[in-house]
């Protein structure tokens, strides 16, 4: 054997449990719609990093493929979106409207105490001080976790993702 030999072998590719937007394809071009909708007036770098940051926390192992990719491919950088998952202790490489935007990421997507506490949501307005565009954050991070419920209840598979593919 040589040293350019690739001796790694990887675990099975496990197949999703269904495939619910051939089976519910009116839900899922709703979803797609809603998605489209959630997003607009959003910077295209902070719309991804809510939606990795809420795929962490969901384990959404496809919508985590899918939006690491996205952000990449908006500019985003490999730095950031690495430090996410450890935000509290990396704030410095996130703009304070980011770190608003990422910590009422976590408060809607783990309602574990049946609310979005009112400094969190308050931080948020602060940074967020235009209504609309506070209401589309509020719509892209409750759509995100839509679409991570799908991915993981029918278990889909990452790795087949290329940015862009659904637009």
């Amino acid at each position: 054997m040589t040293d350019n030999e690739n001796t790694t072998t990887y675990a099975g590719e496990h197949e999703p449990r269904l495939q619910w937007a051939k089976h519910a394809p009116e839900v899922y071009k709703a979803m797609v719609r809603l998605d489209a909708a959630a997003k607009k007036g959003l910077d295209p770098k902070l719309y991804e990093l809510v939606k990795i940051r809420a795929s962490q926390l969901n384990r959404c192992a496809l919508c985590l493929d899918m939006h690491t990719k996205d952000a990449l491919a908006a500019g985003e950088s490999v730095e950031r979106i690495v430090q996410l998952s450890a935000w509290e202790e990396s704030r410095h490489f996130y703009t304070e409207k980011e770190l608003a935007a990422i910590e009422l990421t976590e408060a809607v997507t783990v309602l574990t105490d049946g609310f979005v506490p009112d400094e969190v949501y308050a931080r948020a307005a602060a940074h967020f001080p235009d209504e609309a565009e506070l209401s589309q954050l509020i719509a892209a991070i409750t759509v995100i976790n839509a679409w991570n419920r799908f991915g993981v209840t029918c278990r889909m598979t990452p790795g087949h993702y290329t940015p862009g593919q659904y637009a």
